[in-house]
């Protein structure tokens, strides 16, 4: 998923979409400059960080 896409996913703003991903949470990968997440790992960290 790039930014836009988790932005829509999390009903988040694009910053703190950055600030997630670039964060040491296991699903932010970086390419190149462009940072992506993988969704499989994003849910997981979902449902371990939320009550």
């Amino acid at each position: 998923m790039n930014i836009k896409e988790i932005c829509l996913y999390l009903g988040i703003g694009q910053t703190k979409a950055r600030e997630l991903v670039r964060g040491n949470n296991g699903f932010g990968v970086q390419i190149g400059n462009r940072w992506y997440a993988n969704k499989k790992e994003l849910d997981r960290w979902l449902e371990k960080n939320t009550a």
